[in-house]
């Protein structure tokens, strides 16, 4: 089947894998949805939907709201890091579900520098990010080493991992780098010179690292489809044995993969709290590694497609925090809206009978075009 259709039945499949969910959200928001008759209870569900899929870009009096598009470029700046992150760790087969905990590693690790090191304007906040990142990508080489010399699952090493940063981080928080004349738990402020400038002053938090994320989007596509360490690793995740036999190092490659994957999470985490915070306060897994997953799972492994997946996701989200506040529906259907659309990209079945007729249909015309192509030949001879 061709690459054209290829990237239409990917879409269609996307498509038809959103839609159900939404469908499963009004079905939730209709059962739950308060009021004794039918039309009060599909009067809600209708507010309800305006606020989940309007309310996000428009105001109550129709009008472009730009705050709150702001607001969702904002959210976008951690999970299209760790949507880029899965992405390369997908193509090479490795399913690193790691990206949680590297995103609050790189946070960590990027505010202890905005704390306590003195540099000047311009490269401290770029020293920060980069630290965050390597510590990022030296987790990962936990389970990446791991599953190389050993064979260790790295899915069930890189989620233990997750939750040894997240209590290792509360345990240095709490004990040793809180600044106990506030009143919640939370480290001194950051350095002026390590924080991230807004791209826009509307109180939207946007910042700077937005731009990054787009540029990063771009060197990583073309690390992925225009250098050959990009081409192994998605040949790895084709075929790891032929992969081998062809004579690549498959281990290093599965070592880089996972590395680089560490590092983009923990750059997103990184850039997240020196954009959005003045301290560092995070508590618990921040949620970005999980979002990451099923963005990638949106975009296809496609580096290109991330932002757009990064955006429909934080669209949801805002959505999401409408409906909640002024419909009273709960928050987390995001979570159930997220499932369904895992689940149905995962069910290898899901629209089979489709891609079928799209390879039949693309076999058929390639047959027409060589006979064509046949009779013409002999036409002419």
């Amino acid at each position: 089947m061709s690459k054209r259709r290829n990237l239409i039945f990917g879409l269609v499949r996307g498509l038809a894998a959103i839609c159900i969910a939404l469908l499963v959200a009004t079905v939730l928001i209709f059962i739950c949805a308060e009021g004794g008759s039918f039309s009060q209870k599909l009067s809600q569900t209708a507010g309800a939907l305006h606020q989940l899929l309007i309310g996000p870009a428009f105001r109550a009096n129709g009008s472009l709201s730009i705050k709150n598009l702001c607001d969702i470029l904002a959210s976008m700046i951690p999970t299209i890091f760790t949507g880029l992150s899965v992405c390369v760790m997908f193509s090479a087969n490795q399913f690193n579900l790691g990206g949680e905990g590297g995103a609050m590693l790189g946070a960590f690790v990027a505010a202890l520098c905005a704390i306590y090191l003195n540099l000047g304007a311009g490269i401290h906040v770029v020293v920060c990010i980069l630290a965050g990142a390597l510590a990022c990508g030296a987790m990962m080489l936990i389970p990446a080493l791991l599953k190389v010399k050993l064979d260790v699952s790295e899915m069930v090493c890189s989620l233990m991992l997750n939750y040894v940063v997240m209590y290792f981080i509360k345990y240095m928080v709490n004990s040793h780098l809180a600044d106990k004349s506030k009143g919640q738990i939370q480290t001194f402020p950051f350095q002026p010179t390590a924080q991230v400038p807004q791209l826009v002053e509307n109180g939207s938090k946007l910042s700077w690292g937005f731009v990054v994320a787009i540029l990063f989007v771009v060197l990583t596509a073309l690390f992925m489809y225009r250098t050959r360490w990009g081409y192994a690793i998605r040949m790895i995740g084709i075929n790891k044995d032929f992969a081998m036999y062809s004579g690549m190092k498959v281990g290093a490659v599965i070592v880089l993969a996972q590395v680089l994957g560490g590092v983009l999470a923990g750059m997103g985490g990184g850039l997240e709290m020196l954009g959005r915070y003045s301290t560092f306060s995070w508590s618990a897994l921040p949620g970005y590694g999980w979002t990451g997953i099923t963005i990638a799972i949106l975009a296809g492994n496609n580096p290109i497609f991330v932002p757009f997946a990064a955006f429909f996701m934080a669209y949801l989200d805002k959505g999401c925090n409408l409906m909640s506040t002024y419909s009273g529906v709960p928050y987390q259907l995001i979570d159930i809206i997220q499932a369904v659309i895992f689940l149905f990209f995962a069910a290898e079945q899901f629209l089979s009978r489709y891609r079928q007729k799209l390879v039949v249909r693309s076999t058929q015309e390639e047959l027409a075009q060589k006979a064509a192509a046949e009779e013409g030949g002999v036409k002419h001879v």
